[in-house]
């Protein structure tokens, strides 16, 4: 492994807890339907897996992936056209989603390390080290 990075998503994370807290509380107080109990579990899922984002760098590919490592995806090196840092507008917001920039991956933080791929498609990896970030990949992909 020549570079990993994980990236805490404090605000996402605990604001997928807390709406989880409240759904659940209120299935308890008031009407115990399952719905609501099913949409309590699903937001604390969904806050494990968006509480980080780890990157790593290795001799043929780069893998972005979330929490405990079941939501991500790889990206071969030989593939990656360009890097750049970049700076994503406040309501890009944080998740796995698209932009008209490509896909956005990010759980904090408004700075991405965009990678465009040889497909002319781009994605767009949030970090809080993108300088780090491009200096791996550009040095594996010379390598």
């Amino acid at each position: 492994m020549y570079y990993k990075h994980t990236q805490k998503g404090p605000v996402l994370a605990g604001g997928l807890f807390g709406t989880a807290l409240f759904v659940v509380v209120l299935w308890a107080r008031n009407n115990r339907n399952l719905g609501t109990l099913f949409i309590g579990v699903l937001l604390i899922i969904l806050g494990l897996f968006f509480s980080s984002m780890t990157v790593e760098v290795t001799d043929d590919r780069m893998v972005v992936f979330f929490g405990p490592g079941f939501l991500g995806r790889r990206f071969h090196l030989e593939q990656i056209r360009g890097v750049r840092r970049v700076r994503n507008p406040w309501y890009y917001g944080w998740g796995i989603h698209v932009t008209p920039h490509g896909w956005l991956y990010n759980v904090s933080g408004f700075d991405s390390v965009e990678i465009e791929l040889s497909s002319g498609k781009t994605h767009r990896i949030g970090t809080d080290d993108p300088e780090k970030l491009i200096e791996a990949i550009r040095t594996r992909k010379e390598a």
